[in-house]
């Protein structure tokens, strides 16, 4: 449905070809129980497709098909192995150290002369194929991973004013954490709030949206997250905007309710027409502005118009502008804007854990790798 993480990388893999290299690729697809639990085979002809060149696929990554594979790899040559979420101890809990003494990492590691790694959209993630490797042998970024930590820094560290942070999607439990550290360290002099996270700011506010919108944010609607809520708005106050009206689905329409309407039986499925245009006139006006999540149900036909006005201003203010987190990246593209923002993150988690300012175990790891292996003059 969305190959954008496996095109992002042909930059990376290219260059590699380009030099020879017998490249060795890992990656992961959904965990086990999952229904998209599935081999990797329909990846690597993608990458094949993208990269104009043969990626051979074995379905194996510690066993000895894999070990042959890799062996017969010529110069320039591409192999990607099978799913590693397949191997339990990817998963474990652990710190780079002690997934260094894991069986992939201790399989593989005596097979490479080199780890690089591209997936910034995992990077969250204390995982062995992560970063087990870069204790083991000398490790870099690839140019996706580079270009996503230059544009994330671009924003947090040097933004034009005004600067504008819209956050949405369908969780809301981190947002007030966010929310306090771009307006409290002067990243944003804006947040706007839509998904999800308006709809449970509202409530915060006093507004009664009705049964069946409660209803949806359940599991994340705890005593803390609304007082958290209540907090961020009591301490920035206009600097945080809200929906003043929503989009329900009535009688097979969307009809837009005003918050002064409100209660309703329809649960809002996206920001409202008034609200759209008001946050498009404040988009417009921004220098730097920055979208984590959509604004409302873009599968559904007629509730991805607030997530389309939304984006359609941030390319059309002719400032900096970049979105992230993978609903809001294929929202882009499906509405064919993807190539005229600044920049389109792949990250969905890492992103939020950039957020909120924590660090990203896999840049640790290939940091440690840098200061481990420049010693011993690699």
């Amino acid at each position: 449905m969305n190959d954008s993480r496996i095109r992002r990388i042909v930059p990376t893999v290219r260059e590699l070809m380009g030099k020879r290299a017998k490249v060795v690729m890992l990656a992961h697809q959904s965990r086990k129980g999952g229904w998209d639990f599935i081999n990797l085979e329909q990846h690597a002809d993608h990458l094949s497709k993208h990269l104009n060149a043969p990626v051979r696929y074995v379905d194996d990554v510690l066993g000895e098909e894999a070990a042959a594979a890799i062996s017969g790899l010529g110069p320039g040559e591409l192999l990607l192995l099978g799913n590693v979420r397949g191997i339990d101890s990817e998963t474990a809990k652990g710190d780079m150290f002690m997934h260094s003494e894991g069986e992939i990492v201790e399989r593989l590691a005596p097979m490479i002369d080199y780890y690089v790694c591209d997936a910034f959209g995992a990077s969250h993630r204390s995982q062995c194929s992560l970063v087990g490797f870069p204790v083991r042998v000398p490790s870099a970024s690839g140019r996706l991973m580079a270009k996503e930590m230059f544009a994330l820094k671009a924003i947090f560290e040097n933004p034009r004013r005004p600067s504008v942070f819209i956050l949405g999607g369908a969780k809301f439990g981190d947002v007030s954490e966010m929310i306090d550290r771009v307006l409290g360290n002067g990243v944003a002099d804006t947040v706007i709030l839509v998904g999800l996270a308006g709809n449970a700011y509202l409530l915060a506010r006093g507004v009664d949206i009705g049964e069946a919108s409660t209803k949806v944010l359940q599991d994340e609607l705890t005593p803390e997250n609304l007082q958290a809520a209540k907090d961020i708005l009591a301490k920035y106050g206009q600097r945080v905007l809200l929906p003043v009206d929503v989009a329900v689905e009535r009688d097979g329409r969307r009809v837009s309710v005003n918050i002064g309407d409100m209660p309703t039986a329809e649960p809002a499925l996206d920001i409202g027409d008034d609200t759209a245009e008001k946050f498009r006139k404040v988009i417009m006006s921004s220098k730097t502005c920055f979208m984590s999540g959509p604004a409302g149900m873009i599968e559904k036909e007629g509730f991805e118009i607030g997530t389309r006005v939304i984006m359609s201003a941030m390319v059309d203010s002719g400032g900096q502008s970049v979105i992230g987190g993978g609903h809001t990246g294929g929202a882009a593209e499906r509405f064919d804007l993807a190539d005229r923002f600044s920049y389109v993150s792949t990250g969905g988690g890492a992103l939020e854990t950039f957020l909120l300012g924590e660090p990203l175990p896999v840049i640790e790891a290939l940091k440690y790798s840098k200061e481990r292996f420049a010693k011993d003059g690699n």
